[in-house]
């Protein structure tokens, strides 16, 4: 089963009640039955961003604690190609966690994301492939 990539505005959202998108990425997260992966710069974002929502930093750790969410991504193996990416990508730009993100798609074989940025409709994984953003952002 291919995992799910988890951005940071879907942590963020998800674990913040007062977020616009609260309750329309909890009922997406309920519905997945695949794997949830990330990447350390998409949980340092987001635990910086929830810094003051109580229970949500707890909650985001346990949730990697637990095996909720995976985080097999190394940028010690795969600092070249999240360079390159960010060069690609400089004139939208993309920030290093999506880089790593579209980097782990890229090895993970997965397009599928819980992301509320909508660069992620321009970004392409394996050269020409399009994200498929499972949270609907028109």
């Amino acid at each position: 089963m291919k995992p799910v990539l988890v951005d940071t505005g879907f942590l963020v959202a998800a674990y913040n009640k007062r977020e616009r998108y609260h309750a329309l990425c909890v009922r997406t997260y309920q519905s997945l039955d695949h794997p949830l992966v990330t990447c350390e710069p998409v949980l340092a974002e987001a635990l910086h961003l929830l810094r003051f929502t109580p229970g949500a930093v707890d909650g985001i750790l346990a949730s990697v604690g637990e095996g909720i969410l995976d985080i097999p991504f190394k940028l010690r193996d795969s600092a070249l190609p999240v360079q390159k990416i960010m060069k690609k990508y400089r004139d939208v730009p993309a920030d290093f966690a999506d880089a790593c993100l579209i980097h782990m798609a890229d090895e993970l074989g997965t397009g599928d994301i819980l992301t509320l940025d909508s660069d992620f409709k321009h970004y392409r994984w394996r050269r020409n492939r399009a994200f498929r953003l499972l949270i609907p952002l028109d």
